[in-house]
C-alpha cells in the first residue's frame, strides 16, 4: 500500500505542525496576556511561551529540515511511513502533555518533551555518523538541545538551575545553526541563481576560514550569554560576534538576489543576526536597549524568517514545483518581516505597548497562516510529477 503523502518526508508532517503550532501558542499567549484564558500549565506563561516557541515550533521546523537534508547529505533512505508518523505523533503529544501539564503531570510532560529529542538526536547521529558524514556538529547540536530543553523543565520543576539557563542555552543552539547552515545554503543558492544571469563572473564567495573563525568566536560568545547574560564582557563578544557575522554576509551578494525573494529572504533573514546580536551586547552596557527587544529581534525576525524562508523553498523544491515566489509567498515574507519590525520596536513606540504586542502578534501569526493556507495543500497532497 502506498504511504501517504504526508508521511513520504520528515518535512510534510512536521512543517505542518510546526506552522500551526506558532499561530495555535501565539493566538494562547496573547489570550492569556488579555485574561481571557488561564493556561493549564505547570509552566508559569511567559516561560510556557517562550518554551513553546523554541522547543514547540522552531523544534519541529529543525526536525523538518534535518529529516529532509540527512538523507541529501548521507546518501540514505530516509524515514518515512511508521516511524516517521511515530516521530509526530511523539512531539505532538509532548505539546498536548505541556499545555496540559497541571493536569497529567509536569514529568509526564518533561519526558515526553525531552525524549523526543533525545529520539531524534538518535536517529540523525546514527544516520550521519553510519555514512561518515562531516556533519557531525549537527549532532552535537541536537544533543545540547535535548539537554537545554531538559534544563528548561528541571528549572519550571524547581530544580537549583540558574535562573533561564535553559531556554538561552536553546536559543542560543538555535542561533549558531543559524550561522552554520545558513552560511552554506545562503551563498550556494544565491550562486545556483545568478549563474548565467549578467555579472555571473562576480559570484558569492564560498565558505572559507574567515567563516570558520567567524563561527569558532560565535560560540564562546554565546555561551559567555547563556551563563551570564548580564556580563558587560558577554555584551563585547557578542557585539563582536555580530559584526563578524554581518561581515560574512556581505560576501553573498544579497543586493544582486532582489530579483527573485526566495533567494532575497534568506539574506534578510540572516541579516537579523548580526542585528540582533550587536543589539542584545549592546544591552549589557546601556539602559537604552531593552535586552527582551533585541531577543524578538533574534526569535521573532531571524529565527521565524528563516524557517519560513527555508519552509517555502524546501516544501517547493521537495514536492516538484518551481523554486520562484508567488504573490503569496511574497506576502508570507513580508508579513513575518513588518511583525518582527513591529514586535521589536514595541517599547520604544508612543503607543499603548500592549497594543503594539498585539498588532505585531498579529501580522506576524499571519505569514504563518498564509505559510498554512498556501502550502498547506503541497505538504499533505501527492507531487504532480507523481514522484514519490
Amino acid at each position: 500500500m502506498a504511504l501517504p503523502p504526508i508521511l513520504r518526508a520528515g518535512f510534510r508532517p512536521f512543517f505542518l505542525g510546526g506552522s500551526a503550532w506558532a499561530i495555535i501558542a501565539l493566538a494562547l499567549w496573547i489570550s492569556t496576556l488579555r485574561g481571557l484564558v488561564n493556561l493549564p500549565t505547570g509552566f508559569e506563561p511567559v516561560a510556557w511561551h517562550r518554551h513553546e516557541m523554541l522547543f514547540g515550533y522552531l523544534g519541529a521546523v529543525i526536525t523538518g529540515f534535518l529529516l529532509t537534508a540527512v538523507p541529501n547529505w548521507t546518501g540514505r533512505i530516509p524515514i518515512s511511513g511508521t516511524r516517521l508518523a511515530l516521530l509526530a505523533a511523539l512531539w505532538l503529544a509532548a505539546r498536548l502533555a505541556l499545555l496540559g501539564s497541571a493536569y497529567v503531570g509536569a514529568v509526564t510532560a518533561a519526558l515526553l518533551d525531552v525524549g523526543f529529542f533525545a529520539v531524534l538526536t538518535v536517529l540523525i547521529g546514527r544516520e550521519i555518523l553510519a555514512a561518515r558524514n562531516r556533519n557531525v556538529p549537527v549532532v552535537v547540536a541536537l544533543a545540547v538541545f535535548t539537554l537545554a530543553c531538559a534544563l528548561d523543565h528541571g528549572e519550571a520543576l524547581g530544580a537549583n538551575i540558574l535562573g533561564g539557563l535553559g531556554w538561552r542555552l536553546g536559543f542560543g543552539i538555535v542561533l549558531v545553526l543559524i550561522a552554520f547552515i545558513g552560511g552554506r545554503i545562503i551563498p550556494s543558492f544565491t550562486r545556483n541563481w545568478l549563474a548565467g544571469r549578467p555579472g555571473a563572473d562576480r559570484l558569492p564567495r564560498q565558505p572559507d576560514r574567515f567563516d570558520l573563525a567567524a563561527l569558532a568566536f560565535l560560540v564562546p560568545a554565546l555561551l559567555s550569554w547563556v551563563a551570564l547574560p548580564e556580563s558587560r564582557v558577554a555584551g563585547e563578544l557578542l557585539v563582536v560576534a555580530g559584526l563578524l557575522q554581518f561581515v560574512r554576509l556581505t560576501r553573498w551578494s544579497g543586493i544582486r538576489s532582489l530579483g527573485e525573494p526566495l533567494v532575497a529572504i534568506l539574506h534578510v533573514s540572516f541579516l537579523w543576526l548580526p542585528a540582533g546580536l550587536v543589539l542584545l551586547g549592546t544591552a549589557a552596557f546601556t539602559d537604552r536597549i531593552v535586552p527582551s527587544a533585541a531577543l524578538h529581534l533574534l526569535s521573532a525576525g531571524a529565527m521565524a524568517s528563516m524557517t519560513l524562508a527555508v519552509m517555502t523553498r524546501a516544501t517547493l523544491g521537495h514536492t516538484g514545483r518551481p523554486l520562484h515566489a508567488d504573490r503569496l509567498t511574497i506576502a508570507i515574507f513580508a508579513l513575518v518581516t513588518t511583525g518582527a519590525l513591529l514586535r521589536f520596536a514595541a517599547p520604544f513606540l508612543p503607543v499603548g505597548y500592549m497594543a503594539a504586542i498585539e498588532v505585531a502578534a498579529l501580522i506576524w501569526g499571519g505569514a504563518f497562516l498564509l505559510f498554512l493556507v498556501g502550502y498547506g495543500p503541497k505538504l499533505l497532497g501527492s507531487r504532480p510529477d507523481g514522484r514519490p
